[in-house]
């Protein structure tokens, strides 16, 4: 057997282990004895984890482990007190109708509070935490309102969505007037700057604006108005208001009116309780923008 403890590397000033490789040679550094030592409590540790803690996935569930601890069981069973706390509570905000529950500190506190955290899990990734909203979602904290924004017609959009699918959903579409064919591409280029227009913004050089006043007419005044003011039964927005839900600039009006938009709000009945989803109507329209 050879003794390398006498091969002294010339740089380092270290012994190697005598394993070489194009010239290089392995330095003789093991690691300390701690580590090596703790290294090895925590493959003891894991195995007696597997043993005592739920671990290891089965084909349709998992080892329970011999304490039978989970601490999804326990967030489980705080909720379900929890629920049995508001219980009486929750029941008299479910009969209770969106008027009365205005009305009464103690519902309304209650509806609030359920309903931002029904909104947290639901709504935020759409129309985020704030209820700000985003490019093609609404701000709800405004008092522009597709729909309407009373009590009444916040739960309604609530309940049966927008385009969902669902068989009260609420239906409104803007056409796809360039891709249809109903409008040429100059047509929709003076319609895009008349719309501009009505909303005070700037609009193209040359813009003719009896012509754009004329294409309007015939074609978007039926849903949005002659003045453009919009139509809540239909969800035809403002376009007047400087609030706009893709966009005001021209190229984006322009994409609008050649491609038409169909968002869809999911309908939540049957996905949350009733009483939940009155808790919700009560939280957004507390945002600010509820008529």
């Amino acid at each position: 057997m050879t003794d390398h403890s006498s091969d002294i590397d010339s740089v380092s000033g270290t012994s190697t282990t005598g394993h070489e490789w194009d010239g290089i040679k392995e330095l003789n550094t093991p690691l300390p004895r701690w580590w090596v030592i703790t290294f090895y409590l925590t493959i003891v540790w894991s195995i007696g984890y597997w043993i005592v803690y739920p671990a290891w996935p089965l084909i349709s569930s998992n080892t329970t482990g011999v304490f039978g601890y989970s601490s999804r069981a326990d967030v489980a069973v705080e909720l379900a007190n929890l629920e049995k706390i508001r219980g009486d509570k929750m029941v008299a905000l479910g009969a209770a109708s969106l008027a009365e529950i205005e009305k009464d500190p103690a519902l309304l506190a209650l509806a609030r509070a359920k309903g931002k955290t029904v909104f947290g899990d639901n709504c935020a990734p759409c129309h985020g935490t704030g209820a700000a909203g985003a490019k093609g979602y609404p701000n709800l904290n405004d008092d522009e309102w597709l729909w309407g924004g009373s009590l009444d017609q916040i739960m309604q959009t609530i309940q049966f969505g927008v385009r969902s699918g669902h068989a009260k959903t609420r239906e409104g579409q803007m056409l796809a007037f360039g891709k249809d064919g109903v409008l040429k591409p100059d047509e929709i280029v003076t319609v895009a700057n008349y719309v501009r227009a009505l909303a005070g913004l700037p609009t193209r050089a040359g813009f003719d604006k009896a012509k754009g006043e004329k294409i309007y007419a015939e074609n978007c005044a039926a849903c949005h108005g002659d003045a453009g003011k919009g139509n809540p039964e239909l969800g035809a927005p403002n376009l007047t208001d400087k609030i706009w839900l893709y966009g005001p600039e021209e190229a984006t009006l322009i994409e609008t009116i050649t491609n038409g938009r169909a968002g869809v709000m999911p309908a939540w009945e049957g996905r949350l309780d009733p009483a939940t989803i009155k808790a919700m109507a009560v939280y957004v329209h507390s945002l600010g923008g509820g008529k």
